[in-house]
């Protein structure tokens, strides 16, 4: 079976010289570690940064998976882990990139605003497809909870991934597909 696409292999972290070769519509291959954080340790992280204190974590050239895996089968490392739908994380956004965030990984599309911060903090939005839970818990080599134990399914983790399936939804050059998208068809 042949892709439908090209498709670029990025080896994480995700750095600031790698965002800068990516563009809207490219279809991406993500190895190495993500962290994966929900709307309970986004919040939970922005307090703590509010209140002065360390945050659990280091989000320098990070990408964020917003996904709360489901509970983790016999004979599995982990369970289904789809993406959550990525505007919840919103008004999280720009403390997330000022931390040092370089990406994020979401379903659905994001506002106007966000896409102005992830210009201004030299970052990209990669969309994951809605409904590949299974797909994508194939691709998650290893994970371990790393803060906020007390969340379940909303704990902070490290995962590691290989060919991990995404699309770039935003760059950090101004691009969005779903802008596109609506363009190219209004033609």
């Amino acid at each position: 079976m042949t892709a439908i696409h090209d498709e670029t292999k990025i080896e994480l972290p995700l750095t600031t010289a790698i965002v800068n070769t990516l563009h809207s519509g490219m279809f991406i291959s993500l190895q190495g570690a993500l962290i994966t954080a929900r709307d309970a340790a986004h919040a939970r992280l922005q307090d703590s940064h509010k209140w002065g204190h360390p945050l659990p974590i280091v989000l320098f050239d990070t990408v964020i998976y917003y996904v709360g895996p489901s509970p983790t089968p016999p004979g599995h490392i982990i369970g289904s882990a789809g993406p959550t739908t990525a505007v919840r994380m919103e008004p999280y956004l720009e403390f997330m990139l000022q931390s040092g965030v370089r990406g994020i990984i979401g379903k659905g599309a994001l506002s106007d605003t966000a896409a102005e911060l992830l210009k201004k903090y030299n970052a990209v939005y990669f969309l994951a497809t809605g409904g590949a839970a299974a797909l994508y818990a194939q691709t998650i080599t290893a994970v371990e909870i790393i803060a906020y134990h007390d969340l379940g399914a909303e704990a902070i983790r490290k995962i590691t991934v290989k060919s991990f399936p995404c699309i770039v939804a935003m760059d950090a050059h101004g691009g969005n597909i779903f802008k596109e998208g609506q363009a190219a068809f209004r033609q």
